[in-house]
């Protein structure tokens, strides 16, 4: 039996209370499990105890009950009923693009004006196109990732050691995890599912996808590359070598489904220098490192990279804008913006020398501004301080609200 266990998430929730009651729609985003449904039950469960005499109506698209709901006029029906007698009513809707034409459901709710309106997608779509165009400044977006470290560690009740840190690479944030047992391989099971749903229906379904095993492959490889510089041109050269033809553009509309299903993050460089994103030469990493390891395999060899992804990942979780840097020909991992905020990260496995030490801290010490600076690794005694830039232990750094 499946245990019966929430965990609180104020970081998001501090960050959509202001908009509660407003004229404007919530929308919630991220990859299929990461924890959307709860974080809506406890957006209305702030609803209720801030505003007892309004009514409130809650829907789940994917419960079989409510598939007769999926068209426009029955959905807007059932509110109307339910909300019958009460002046104002919140809606939150699960999974609203199960809906078809749901734009029109969400548009002609918040028309009406007695309505304050909440809804999930796992697919950034339900942003673009008619919802974007008819709402026009109407809306607020808020993504939900899968459990950070510090919020893994909570809800597992782990203590925080190199161990949990490994476990959290390794089997990656989904929520569900904790009622599974700790094998490896009934966990794998379980991702591989995820992992499928996400692309057979987010991708595969969404979109008519019909060359399926490419989407296979390109996934495959994009799980082997994470924190390397790709463009569509090159992952075309590659899989040609491996004898499957696809011209870069369209392996680019490929990458673009996968990037709105939330499966994987795409990362553009940053010209330090000129201030200025690079159109081509993007990093991709994975929502989920338990979802990359259910296809690429895990491996000890990959920790540096698994290491990098989880920063990254820190990062957007705690509200930065995070893009990779160049300084001439040099790299600078992550370049995180918020608000008039920098924070440039470089991400090494271990420094073991000093000239190891040079080269990892050197990049950032070419950089000419006074913006804060931090360089992370899996050292157990890490460098107190290296000429003004700081030294952190990975899971010091994912520990820290930044």
């Amino acid at each position: 039996m499946p245990i019966n266990k929430t965990i609180h998430r104020p970081r998001y929730l501090e960050r959509v209370k202001p908009f509660m009651g407003k004229d404007l729609i919530k929308v919630i985003t991220g990859q299929r499990r990461v924890g959307k449904s709860v974080f809506l039950k406890q957006l209305a469960d702030e609803f209720k105890k801030t505003w007892p005499e309004n009514g409130l109506v809650f829907i789940n698209l994917e419960l079989p009950e409510n598939f007769n709901l999926r068209y426009v006029n029955d959905f807007i029906d059932y509110v109307h009923k339910k909300s019958e007698g009460k002046k104002k009513t919140a809606v939150f809707i699960d999974e609203v693009q199960e809906i078809d034409q749901f734009e029109l459901v969400v548009r002609g709710l918040n028309a009406e004006g007695r309505y304050d309106v909440y809804c999930t997608g796992s697919n950034a779509d339900i942003l673009s196109g008619e919802l974007s165009t008819y709402l026009s400044g109407r809306y607020v977006d808020q993504t939900i990732h899968s459990l950070s470290y510090n919020e893994f560690l909570e809800f597992h009740q782990f203590e925080d050691s190199n161990t949990s840190f490994l476990r959290y690479i390794r089997q990656g944030g989904l929520p569900y995890l904790i009622n599974l047992p700790a094998d490896d391989a009934i966990v794998a099971e379980y991702l591989r599912s995820i992992t499928e749903t996400v692309l057979y229906r987010d991708v595969v379904a969404r979109y008519g996808v019909r060359n399926i095993p490419f989407l296979e492959r390109l996934t495959e490889f994009l799980a082997g590359t994470i924190g390397s510089q790709l463009s569509a041109t090159a992952i075309s050269k590659f899989l040609k070598s491996q004898h499957i033809n696809m011209p870069a553009n369209q392996v680019l509309v490929y990458l673009d489904h996968c990037v709105k299903a939330y499966l994987v993050v795409r990362i553009p460089r940053y010209d330090i220098t000129g201030k200025r994103v690079f159109e081509i030469g993007e990093k991709y990493y994975f929502e989920d490192l338990g979802i990359r390891n259910s296809i690429a395999g895990f491996k000890h060899t990959d920790t540096g990279k698994l290491m990098e992804n989880v920063v990254g990942n820190h990062l957007r979780i705690c509200g930065y804008t995070v893009t990779t840097g160049c300084l001439g020909n040099l790299e600078i991992d992550f370049v995180a913006t918020k608000k008039s905020e920098v924070l440039y990260v470089q991400v090494a496995y271990v420094i073991p020398d000093e000239s190891t030490a040079q080269r990892e801290f050197g990049n950032l010490l070419k950089i000419p501004d006074n913006y804060r600076k931090i360089v992370v690794s899996m050292d157990e005694i890490p460098f107190e301080n290296y000429k003004g830039i700081r030294h952190l232990h990975i899971r010091e750094f994912l520990l820290t609200d930044w």
